[in-house]
């Protein structure tokens, strides 16, 4: 697990939305302020403006108001979708909203339109000379504020479209696996078994506040491990949730309180789970997006089959994937930091567990799921993951109401049976069907 990357990247996705809407009105300001210095002599630059100082003034208070307007309209698009994301899909989803780099795009410009008009007017005097460049600038600060809200529209358009905030957070997840899983097999990592860690030899490090764990920076880990000729091993992992006074490590070497507190430093923890070292997140969203869709005010089994889809895609991925606990070496090769980790049955369960129940009186998606797990069952590299996607199926299949018809007993039966021939490596007749009814939705 790389975490210096996953520390960068989690420092981008909490840049605050007023971040950028700030520097861009700063910089307007200052820019307006500084055209207003240019005072015109004849010429060209003359000619850019032929109007008197009161339609200068009369243009900036226009561009400044209409600023206004556009701002008003793109918060209240952007409060009804934080609503519409919250009630219909997943209260989780609102982070995606609040570090859209469009939004904040939009918002930068309208905010260096509104002060740049302002700061404008301060420099019209009915017996100084037009600031040409400034009405210039800011006609076109104007025009480009109506075109950001054109853009923002339909960019929300797009982006409030449920397969757009599925393949959203797909991807986020699956950057997620790529980044911070070696590959399976990929052996550069010892196994933390060589360390043959007693855990009553060990001192107990807790936490000294609550919340989210969101980075678990290793290479702080073992640099502070060797100086301390200590061996530490994290009992949290991303997206965990701890309390103050619980334990997040234990620590084998000397009892230092500054070993202890650079432990707690390189388990950093946040008031909410984030996506960056925490793949286990993106199943979440997935998720509760699918288990949303067949509650009854909704009942949608079509948009949970396909949120299904894309946790398949994600389980295959990870079965190519080394998962579980990981020793981390100093520069030296000695083994200083045990990081545990996810394994599949986890992610099996995370995928399949609550779906499979809130879904069970639909056969539609616990088909659905078994679709899935004869994907997962395809791409499995040994015997323990062939053991926890036959767990998986049998427990989907044990969801199915007695009182459902023959047809769709059978038809949830013939799934399951299909996932056993995947496992087996009987692939073709795993996949066979009469007119693809076993891959569509």
């Amino acid at each position: 697990m790389s975490t210096s990357r996953g520390q960068r990247s989690a420092a981008r996705s909490q840049g605050p939305l007023w971040r950028w809407p700030a520097i861009s009105g700063v910089a307007a300001g200052a820019l307006a302020w500084l055209l207003g210095l240019v005072e015109p002599r004849g010429g060209v630059l003359a000619q850019l403006w032929p109007s008197d100082t009161s339609a200068a003034g009369t243009l900036l208070q226009l561009v400044a108001t209409g600023a206004v307007t556009i701002s008003t309209l793109t918060f209240s698009i952007t409060i009804v979708a934080l609503q519409l994301a919250s009630q219909q899909f997943s209260p989780r989803l609102l982070r995606d909203f609040v570090r859209d780099p469009v939004t904040k795009r939009v918002l930068s410009i309208l905010a260096a339109t509104f002060v740049f008009a302002v700061t404008g007017l301060r420099g019209i005097d009915s017996a100084e000379p037009v600031p040409t460049l400034v009405c210039l600038v800011a006609a076109l600060l104007g025009l480009a504020s109506f075109g950001a809200l054109l853009a923002f529209i339909s960019h929300m358009v797009r982006m409030l479209r449920i397969d757009t905030m599925m393949t959203r957070v797909h991807t986020d997840t699956r950057r997620a696996i790529e980044e911070f899983y070696a590959p399976y097999g990929d052996t550069r990592q010892r196994s933390p078994d060589e360390l043959h860690l007693d855990a009553s030899a060990g001192a107990l490090v807790t936490a000294l506040d609550s919340g989210f764990v969101e980075v678990v920076d290793v290479d702080a880990l073992t640099g502070s491990a060797r100086r301390h000729d200590a061996v530490v091993r994290i009992e949290v992992r991303p997206g965990d949730q701890v309390t103050h006074g619980t334990p997040i490590a234990t620590v084998w070497g000397p009892d230092d309180e500054e070993l202890h507190g650079a432990v707690r430093a390189a388990v950093v923890l946040n008031n909410e789970r984030t996506i960056d070292q925490d793949a286990a997140f993106g199943f979440r969203q997935l998720e509760d997006i699918a288990v949303k869709a067949m509650s009854p005010a909704i009942n949608d089994p079509t948009t949970a089959a396909a949120a299904v889809g894309h946790m398949g895609d994600l389980l295959v991925r990870l079965a190519g994937r080394r998962l579980g606990a990981t020793l981390h070496e100093d520069e030296d090769g000695v083994g200083r930091a045990v990081v545990p980790d996810r394994d599949l049955r986890y992610y099996l369960d995370l995928s399949c567990g609550q779906l499979a129940r809130f879904g069970s009186p639909e056969p539609t998606v616990l088909m659905a799921l078994l679709r899935m797990l004869r994907d997962v069952a395809v791409a499995c590299r040994d015997d323990g993951q062939r053991a926890e996607v036959a767990r998986a199926a049998d427990l989907v299949a044990g969801e199915l109401s007695p009182d459902r018809n023959t047809v769709d007993t059978e038809a949830v039966r013939d799934h399951r049976a299909r996932v056993t021939a995947a496992l087996e490596g009987r692939i073709v007749e795993a996949f066979a069907d009469r007119a693809g009814e076993t891959r569509s939705m």
